[in-house]
């Protein structure tokens, strides 16, 4: 049987399935995120752009399994994508400290033969920060290639108070999910 294909180029992702001994190859997909509106909740909206990235793929690869998946945080009724600058990534920080916000990672398994589409859900307290806490986790660059403007695997960690739910889904992908989901799509 030929690798799963992941339908990104998301390091974390990468580590998550390596983690779990899942070989796979790794196909980016360029669906444009704009081109999918939001037309009703985040759970709903998270799995149809996993889905579009999944499907991107395998319309190039047919003959293959691809593994589609897309992550947001979500506060305040808001969903929070990748910042765009350093004023962004202050104010989405601004808007998480001393909240409960809540991250919904949506995973998509597509082949010939059928689909699997769910998503993982973690919700997530920061700790009150400063302007100071802010500032210094921006200079470190990792804001910006991350929903919600942080990362939890890194140094990220230190802004986060208290999770309730699967932090894989925080990091990228509710891996457990996968692999169970992975398991009975091959039968």
């Amino acid at each position: 049987m030929q690798p799963l294909i992941l339908a990104s180029k998301s390091p974390r992702r990468q580590e998550l399935l390596k983690q779990v001994k899942i070989p796979f190859d790794v196909i980016p997909s360029d669906v444009d995120e704009a081109q999918y509106p939001m037309k009703s909740g985040p759970e709903e909206y998270v799995e149809t752009l996993a889905r579009a990235k999944a499907t991107h793929v395998l319309d190039q690869h047919p003959d293959r399994t691809v593994l589609g998946s897309d992550t947001v945080v979500v506060v305040d009724g808001e969903i929070l994508g990748k910042p765009k600058d350093s004023q962004d990534a202050r104010r989405m920080l601004r808007q998480l400290s001393g909240k409960v916000h809540t991250v919904l990672s949506g995973v998509a398994i597509l082949s010939e033969d059928g689909e699997t589409v769910f998503h993982g859900r973690a919700d997530v307290r920061f700790f009150p920060l400063t302007d100071e806490d802010i500032q210094t986790y921006i200079d470190s660059g990792e804001p910006f290639d991350k929903a919600g403007a942080y990362g939890i695997q890194g140094f990220g960690a230190m802004l986060v108070e208290e999770i309730r739910g699967d932090y894989f889904t925080i990091v990228g992908m509710p891996v457990a999910q996968v692999v169970r989901a992975l398991r009975s799509f091959s039968h």
